[in-house]
């Protein structure tokens, strides 16, 4: 069979020798093969093979000339720009391609392998690849060097509640993790009182202030201390404090009210319950069910104190209860908002010591109509025998004056085991005793007020099992917290990887 073979036509590239080696090559400017070219001519002459990249261990940031420190993974791009901007000869030359060459991590060595063009020897273009190797260096940055010396920080903010009770420290301690303010901090330091925040600069600490202001009933003082002066450049060094008073009321408190500020707040009676704390004090009349709140400004203007704390709380058991109608009720021209989430009952108790022993029951108003059925428990404070020093207190009419009020319900289910947790501002020490009665007190809240757990975040406890029915034999009408409540708690572990 024949066969047609078909012949290309086109015209051969005319070939020439290199003037060096004879061989055969395209014609170039320079007339030399690309072995010769490079034997005569390194178009990477001026740039180093070798580069220095100083690195801090404590805060893990790279140096970036003259005096900036940024975070960079391995194999980065931050990195490999950082890398780059070491070579002072790289813009001879065109930079065509960059990767870096896997070093072991622990190496302190970093390779970038470069692939650059560059033209030589009248017009001829030589690529060229080549690979820089990078030492690191450890080097303390300015943070971490005035981490370690005495006087590091330069602004300080000091938290300070006076009162017995730090159930309002545990509430800030959680909102502080839940808006992660604590983040800039240098240090964190419980004291008798509260808290003291280090920070870097006076900026972090400014927003811890309005953190503090935009959460909790309030006041600031600030000062300044000069450290040193550049007589020559003018520049002053101060350290900063921030005192910060929380108003020495806590939740669940009985508070006594001067005659102005009743009227200011619509007439409600003196003698109030504490019954919420916000960015204000929320009061209600336990008499009455008016309720009022009592922000920063007007408390420290018309200052009062507890009179009763919850460590004075007294156990009742609730022997008859009678809700009280609207038209039973009195009301006056200029009286405040009255609560729609209580009712108004009329309660006779018997004190849980002496139940069956002494019957002499004791009436009372109260706003927990809507909680208390007959033979519940609640916790109150006796005031007709307790001794209370307030000068508020002494001026009123003692006949209009309650002798016990009632604050909350007490729940019998208390000690069963809790399948969650909180976390804290350090993982070795608290702010304050986990195991105070405080902190008891404030788990407990959290389990009856919802709303009060919007703020916090709960997490699972995994180092405790949940049986499946667990809340299948949980008596519902005791509080409890749900599992679509709880948050998962991030574990990671460094755990080797299998082939």
């Amino acid at each position: 069979m024949d066969q047609i073979i078909h012949v290309d036509n086109a015209e051969a590239k005319p070939t020439i020798l290199c003037c060096e080696c004879g061989v055969a090559i395209e014609p170039n400017p320079a007339n030399m093969c690309v072995a010769c070219l490079r034997s005569h001519v390194d178009i990477t002459e001026g740039i180093p093979k070798q580069g220095t990249l100083h690195f801090c261990r404590g805060c893990e940031r790279y140096f970036q000339p003259p005096s900036e420190w940024i975070s960079c993974s391995l194999e980065s791009r931050e990195l490999l720009s950082l890398c780059l901007k070491k070579l002072k000869g790289l813009n001879r030359v065109k930079l065509v391609d960059a990767s870096f060459v896997w070093t072991e991590p622990h190496s302190k060595r970093i390779k970038v392998k470069l692939t650059v063009h560059g033209e030589v020897l009248g017009g001829a273009m030589l690529q060229q690849v080549f690979i820089v190797e990078f030492t690191v260096n450890h080097q303390m940055c300015t943070d971490c060097h005035r981490s370690e010396a005495q006087d590091y920080w330069r602004a300080s903010v000091q938290v300070r509640q006076k009162s017995e009770n730090k159930k309002t420290f545990y509430y800030l301690e959680q909102l502080i993790l839940k808006h992660k303010v604590h983040a800039t901090t240098l240090g964190i330091k419980p004291v008798h009182e509260g808290l003291d925040f280090f920070y870097a600069t006076e900026s972090h600490a400014r927003k811890m202030i309005d953190f503090l202001n935009a959460v909790l009933p309030c006041k600031y003082q600030h000062s300044k201390k000069l450290i040193s002066h550049d007589i020559h450049s003018n520049v002053y060094n101060y350290k900063f404090t921030y005192s910060v008073d929380i108003v020495p009321v806590s939740k669940d408190s009985v508070v006594c009210l001067s005659k102005k500020l009743t009227h200011q707040l619509g007439g409600i009676a003196p003698v109030c319950l504490v019954y919420r704390v916000t960015n204000s004090l929320h009061l209600i009349d336990p008499t009455t069910a008016q309720i009022a709140e009592v922000n920063s400004n007007i408390f420290w203007r018309y200052p009062f104190k507890s009179i009763c704390n919850p460590n004075q709380l007294v156990e009742y058991v609730v022997m008859d209860i009678e809700p009280i109608m609207d038209k039973d009720r009195t009301f006056f021209p200029g009286q405040g908002a009255i609560s729609s989430k209580h009712i108004l009952a009329d309660v006779w108790l018997v004190r849980a010591s002496e139940l069956g022993i002494n019957n002499n029951t004791i009436h009372t108003r109260t706003h927990l109509g809507h909680v208390l059925k007959p033979g519940d428990s609640a916790f109150g404070y006796n005031l007709e025998d307790s001794n209370i020093n307030d000068l508020n207190f002494e001026n009123l009419n003692k006949n209009n004056v309650p002798d016990v009020i009632l604050v909350k319900k007490c729940y019998s289910g208390r000690q069963r085991q809790r399948v969650w947790k909180l976390k804290h501002l350090t993982n070795d020490v608290t702010a304050f005793d986990t195991d105070a009665n405080d902190y008891q007190e404030f788990l407990n809240e959290l389990e009856e007020d919802p709303e009060l757990r919007q703020n916090i975040n709960i997490f699972k406890d995994t180092s405790k099992q949940i049986p499946v029915d667990t809340y299948d034999s949980v008596d519902h009408n005791e509080p409890y917290i749900t599992l679509e409540e709880m948050l998962d708690d991030l574990d990671i572990q460094d755990v080797e990887m299998t082939e």
